[in-house]
């Protein structure tokens, strides 16, 4: 599974949950929720089956604590793993920073 927030326009937020095990676009979403909101993100993952949601054994997220929260509370036997963009994000912030720093 993967779970990620996108920013629309006029500053509406959306929570889209996927299934990585898919190809092309056949049943590849899973949830589309309004908002980031952990509660609200749990309250719609949990209309799912829970012998389904034990099945998921990987989420790739975002490092926001709100979607780990809720991805605990969904997926109890899944591995959470952050999504490589973030972290390559991240280490390229903190090199030009040192860059910055060393001119």
């Amino acid at each position: 599974m993967a779970i990620d927030e996108v920013n629309f326009t006029q500053g509406e937020l959306y929570t889209f949950v996927s299934s990585r095990d898919r190809t092309g676009r056949a049943q590849k979403l899973v949830a589309m929720i309004r908002g980031t909101r952990s509660e609200d993100i749990i309250n719609v993952l949990n209309r799912i089956a829970l012998s389904k949601r034990l099945e998921v054994v990987e989420v790739s997220l975002v490092m926001a604590s709100n979607m780990r929260k809720a991805c605990e509370a969904a997926f109890p036997n899944a591995s959470l793993v952050i999504d490589r963009f973030h972290v390559v994000r991240l280490v390229m912030d903190a090199m030009q920073h040192v860059r910055i720093d060393q001119r």
